[in-house]
């Protein structure tokens, strides 16, 4: 049996590959990001059946480390982690919401929501950051000098690394634009004990400071850019398929900021098509706030060329980001699985997010600017009524309660008009005051 392998590899397929135990981002030759490549050869010893039996047993098992969906499919994502240096919080394997009810409305036949902020810290994050620190972890005990690792964030990357790295006794270090994240996702860092910088500027200037921190620190970088994150959340497109008995739904709807999730996605879902466990391959829509719509720009123009912008402030303060620096991969990705890329305003984005959850959920404002741009692609006829949909939804709600409470007591600045606001009804204590509101009510 061929023993299973991966390395690095410049994206624009220059000459060279790199270890996964490198301490390196771009290829020295070109500049440009790399990408995790895996032995094909060697996963191609197991039929697509064989693999899919591997994974429906290890499936939320109790046995370490394959409660995790990332490390039950660990051959496909980082085969050369050791079991003692992984840094696991039963990350993955997060519900398929089957959003009836809403889809109804929108008149979608199947219409589901992944639930990816049914995780440790709430975010998606988690996906990618149990690869990261592992490694980091394993690299330490192989001798190699990290002092700390580090992100710039607009949220949800921060509590990632914060608390894996505090699982894992690593120093983390945080670079946030100061009063554009929620005071939840402040306070998760700051709870695990990382060492947080709140930066006057947006999260572009955090990223550019970050990476020239990286390169003269010293300090491991653990943004997107850094392919090890993507292999991690590249599970997601795998489990989605997993859940439906190996069927590839038709289109995957996904919120884009700095882009590593858009490859992320397409990566997982060209490793079933590549091995034989789909027969198709899904279509992709990114959805982009108005205010933050470089790659929305560059899709309107057929992606001849791409021009990073200053974003506006946008209720979806985690995809707020105007130089995304996965953008080489996610158009690429785009071409490849036939995609499209649609944006939402603010009073679209809070509608929306309110709409569905008036059918169960409890969406973020990042999840509301996909829900938004379904309600279009679907009004567009470009997703077809009869077509199965799945909306991935990058966080908890629970993370933006003020959002919610600002949205129902129409106190957003940026939604005028809160279309589906719904407030308490104050009352005396009173049993006739009680019932004749309830009277009124239940006649609605």
């Amino acid at each position: 049996m061929l023993p299973y392998r991966a390395h690095f590899r410049c994206i624009a397929r220059c000459e060279g590959q790199y270890g996964l135990d490198l301490v390196i981002y771009r290829c020295p030759k070109c500049g440009n990001l790399l990408e995790v490549v895996h032995d094909m050869e060697a996963l191609k010893q197991h039929s697509a059946d064989e693999w899919k039996e591997v994974f429906e047993g290890r499936f939320m098992s109790s046995k370490w480390p394959y409660g995790s969906g990332i490390w039950g499919k660990r051959e496909w994502v980082h085969p050369g982690i050791r079991d003692e240096n992984i840094v696991s919080m039963f990350e993955g394997g997060t519900n398929l919401f089957w959003a009836q009810r809403y889809g109804k409305e929108l008149g979608v036949e199947e219409l589901w929501v992944k639930m990816c902020g049914n995780s440790h810290t709430g975010s998606f994050k988690d996906l990618g950051m149990t690869v990261l620190i592992s490694a980091v972890k394993q690299m330490i005990a192989d001798g190699k000098e990290i002092s700390a690792v580090a992100c710039a964030s607009t949220g949800d990357t921060s509590a990632a690394l914060a608390a894996y790295a505090a699982a894992a006794g690593i120093r983390a270090m945080v670079i946030l634009p100061r009063g554009k994240i929620s005071t939840a996702q402040l306070v998760q860092p700051l709870a695990n004990g990382a060492s947080v910088l709140a930066l006057d500027g947006n999260f572009d200037d955090c990223m550019a400071m970050v990476q020239r921190l990286a390169t003269e620190e010293g300090v491991y970088l653990a943004n997107s850019m850094n392919s090890l994150r993507v292999e991690g959340q590249k599970t997601v497109g795998i489990e989605i398929v997993q859940q439906f008995d190996w069927e590839v739904p038709d289109w995957i709807i996904i919120p884009g900021g700095n882009l590593g999730n858009v490859s992320a996605l397409g990566a997982g879902l060209n490793m079933l098509y590549e091995l034989g466990l789909a027969t198709k391959r899904p279509r992709i829509a990114v959805a982009q706030a108005e205010n933050a719509n470089p790659l929305y720009t560059a899709y309107k123009n057929g992606f001849e060329h791409f021009e990073p912008m200053v974003p506006q402030t946008t209720l979806a303060s985690a995809i707020q980001i105007g130089r995304p620096v996965s953008v080489a991969k996610a158009i690429k990705t785009l071409k490849e699985f036939n995609g499209v890329v649609e944006q939402a305003s603010e009073t679209e984005l809070a509608d929306a997010a309110a709409r569905a959850d008036k059918t169960g959920m409890f969406n973020c404002p990042h999840t509301g600017v996909a829900l938004a741009a379904l309600e279009k692609l679907v009004a567009a006829g470009t997703i077809k009524k009869s077509e199965r949909a799945v909306v991935i939804s990058t966080a908890s709600g629970l993370k933006f309660t003020d959002f919610k409470v600002g949205y129902h007591e129409s106190k957003l600045a940026a939604v005028p008009v809160a279309k589906y606001a719904n407030q308490p009804v104050e009352l005396p204590n009173d049993y006739t005051a009680v019932r004749d509101q309830v009277r009124r009510l239940l006649k609605k």
